[in-house]
């Protein structure tokens, strides 16, 4: 069974890759956020990701992972029909 943080366990594998590109890396990062469960604290998960796997930091995934946790958050425009 995955953690909740990683759900497919994609960012885990995406740290066994050896030279994987940025592209990918960012490829996987929103098939990662796209699994995630409804109502899911992103931030947490990513900030959670980090800490377990961050210590790679010339990975490109890391960075992607503190480029997310900087990001702002959406905001959903409009209202609901």
């Amino acid at each position: 069974m995955q953690p909740s943080h990683d759900p497919k366990g994609l960012i885990r594998e995406s740290y066994r890759i050896e030279g994987i590109s940025d592209a990918e890396c960012r490829s996987i990062l929103i098939d990662w956020a796209l699994s995630l469960p409804d109502g899911a604290d992103q931030r947490a998960a990513l900030q959670t990701l980090l800490d377990q796997y961050g210590a790679e930091s010339a990975h490109p995934m890391t960075a992607l992972l503190q480029e997310g946790l900087t990001a702002p958050q959406p905001t959903r425009k409009g209202r609901r029909r």
